[in-house]
C-alpha cells in the first residue's frame, strides 16, 4: 500500500491521513515569533520603570511562557492524535516544528505526557508568577523557583529521551536540528536555570534575615 509523502524523519515513518501544511514554514515560525515578541514586550512594559531591566525581562519571560505553554502546548495536549490530518495555524506550527522532532506527529507517550504537564501546570503557574511579580506578592520567588525547576526538569528529560533514541527524529539539516531542536529548547534550559538560581538567592537571603536573632533593647 502506498504511503503519503511527508517531510519528517525517520523517512520510514508512516503517518496515515497526513495533510501537508497550508502555509510555508517561515510563516508559521514567524507567527509564533511575532506573538512571543509581543508577550515579552507587554510583560516588559507592565513591569514598571522603577524595576531593574533584568526583573522586567523576567516578567516578560513568564508572560511569554504562559502564552507558549497555554496556547501552543495546550492545543497539542488536546489535539495531538489529530495533528497529522489537522489544518489551521496551530496545526501548521506543530507540523513545522515536527521537522525537528517527529515524535509530535506520532503521539509519542513521553512527548504527550510532558506537553500536557507543561500546558496545564507550568502554563497557569507562569501567569500566576507574572501576576505575583506585578503585585509584589510574598510568594513570587517561590513561584519562580517552582516554575523554573519544572521547566528545567522537563527540558532535560526531553533532550535525554531523544538522545537515548539516537537523535533519530530530527531532519539532519542544521536549521532544524540546531535552530529548532537545540536552539529553541535550549532557551528553556538556560533561562529557567538562571531564574532558579535567582530565586534560590532571594529565598536564602530572606531565610537568613528571618533566622537572625532580634536586637535586644538596651
Amino acid at each position: 500500500m502506498a504511503t503519503t509523502a511527508h517531510p519528517y524523519w525517520p523517512r520510514s515513518l508512516t503517518l496515515p491521513g497526513y495533510v501537508a501544511s497550508a502555509r510555508p514554514g517561515w510563516q508559521s515560525a514567524g507567527a509564533v515569533a511575532a506573538g512571543g515578541a509581543g508577550l515579552l514586550a507587554l510583560g516588559w512594559a507592565m513591569g514598571g520603570a522603577t524595576r531593574s531591566p533584568a526583573r522586567r525581562l523576567a516578567q516578560g519571560w513568564f508572560l511569554l511562557c504562559a502564552g507558549i505553554h497555554g496556547v501552543l502546548e495546550g492545543w497539542f495536549s488536546l489535539r495531538h492524535r489529530d495533528l497529522p490530518a489537522a489544518t489551521g495555524l496551530l496545526a501548521d506550527v506543530w507540523k513545522e516544528y515536527a521537522k525537528a522532532d517527529s515524535r509530535y506527529m506520532t503521539s509519542d507517550d513521553f512527548t504527550v505526557a510532558m506537553e500536557t504537564v507543561t500546558a496545564w501546570a507550568w502554563g497557569p503557574l507562569s501567569f500566576l508568577t507574572f501576576l505575583a511579580f506585578l503585585r509584589q506578592h510574598p510568594a513570587r520567588y517561590i513561584l519562580q523557583l517552582l516554575v523554573s525547576l519544572g521547566q528545567l526538569y522537563g527540558d532535560v528529560l526531553y533532550f535525554a529521551t531523544e538522545a537515548q533514541a539516537g537523535w533519530s527524529h530530527s531532519d539532519p539539516q542544521p536549521f532544524y536540528f540546531w535552530g529548532y531542536f537545540v536552539g529553541l529548547n535550549g532557551l528553556w534550559v538556560l533561562v529557567p536555570g538562571l531564574l532558579l538560581a535567582d530565586a534560590c538567592r532571594h529565598l536564602a537571603r530572606a531565610q537568613c534575615a528571618f533566622d537572625r536573632p532580634p536586637h535586644k533593647a538596651r
